[in-house]
């Protein structure tokens, strides 16, 4: 076994949209395990888009990767050494492994993952983070009930399609907003949309307004926030009386520092204000890592029905560390299909 590793650290803080000069691949020696940690080769990391704030060096719920520091993110992959009771060489960990072949974890932040029960891939979409987080913010602040009318944007993300299958599966008429008709497709053919709206076909908030209100005739009840932009002005003037608002993010905000590009254009604070007045509506911000402690309810829920084939799961795998750097990028620019994961070992 060799004694080197690699990972990828910030070179430089974004100004903009991330480029690959923002990112360095390096080699280092093995980190050795300390009492109660474990090393651990990784098989798969995570991309997502939450990554993006960590390169920015402003305030935050979490602190900024430093410069230099490895880029941060899920994994999962061999215990080769361990120090620790809860797991022994040979297991399968899940932690906060970074952008590393090779990482050390306090084992008691690591979930040890059965590989011949689901995938491993799995504990880092569908049966992970995203998947949680969709499953937590649609039932504890959307509060669905059936027969309501639920929209979601960035729909065949991992989370977004997490929400919408649970929404549809509860009696909920389920609409996707994505970018792309092959999106689009996948939302309906895969995921089960009742519709998708192609965001890209419509040049501002109000064509897209149009198309919407077209697709909601009985307007929108829970709407599940994911991206920000245009897409948000064109949901709430259609957003009905007591309708919830889940605000897990707002990726077309994150590039250029802060807010990003376009945020002044955005629906005016006035606007937005009186709206949530006048229709009552209930929105709220929340952080999935606050709420750990549902994940075993999560599981109970969600993995069995993943396993039966009831919860679709659609990935997407870029082959090797040294190519993380562009699946990030084309994650940010809504290439990806499904959850973007990379292979490494």
């Amino acid at each position: 076994m060799s004694d080197q590793m690699q990972h990828i650290t910030l070179a430089s803080r974004p100004e903009g949209a991330p480029t690959p000069a923002n990112f360095s691949l390096e080699t280092a020696p093995f980190p050795t395990p300390g009492a109660g940690e474990v090393l651990v080769r990784v098989h798969y990391m995570s991309l997502d888009p939450y990554m993006r704030g960590r390169m920015d060096d402003s305030k935050s719920y979490a602190a900024a990767v430093p410069i230099g520091g490895t880029m941060e993110g899920g994994g999962v992959g061999e215990v080769i050494a361990s120090n620790s009771d809860r797991f022994k060489p040979g297991d399968v960990a899940m932690g906060s492994f970074g952008w590393a072949t090779h990482a050390v974890a306090d084992a008691r932040m690591c979930r040890r993952i059965d590989p011949d029960a689901v995938p491993i891939t799995t504990c880092l979409g569908v049966l992970g983070m995203p998947g949680f987080t969709g499953w937590y913010a649609l039932h504890e602040i959307g509060k669905p009930k059936a027969g309501e009318t639920l929209v979601v944007a960035a729909a065949t993300g991992p989370v977004g399609s997490m929400v919408g299958q649970l929404a549809k599966s509860l009696g909920l008429r389920t609409v996707g907003i994505a970018g792309g008709a092959d999106k689009c497709a996948l939302a309906r053919d895969t995921f089960g949309f009742d519709a998708c709206l192609d965001h890209r076909a419509y040049p501002d908030a109000r064509s897209l307004r149009k198309a919407l209100a077209e697709a909601t005739p009985d307007g929108i009840d829970i709407y599940f926030e994911n991206v920000g932009g245009k897409v948000l002005e064109a949901v709430i003037p259609l957003m009905n009386t007591h309708g919830r608002i889940p605000l897990c993010g707002m990726i077309s905000w994150y590039n250029a520092g802060g807010l990003g590009a376009g945020a002044e254009a955005a629906m005016s604070v006035p606007a937005l204000w009186r709206t949530i007045l006048v229709q009552h509506l209930a929105v709220q911000g929340f952080i999935i890592s606050n709420h750990w402690d549902r994940m075993p309810d999560f599981l109970a829920d969600v993995a069995p029905r993943v396993v039966s084939g009831e919860i679709k799961v659609v990935e997407e795998i870029a082959e090797g560390l040294e190519n993380a750097p562009a699946a990030f990028i084309g994650l940010l620019e809504g290439r990806n299909r499904g959850k973007q994961l990379v292979k490494l070992a």
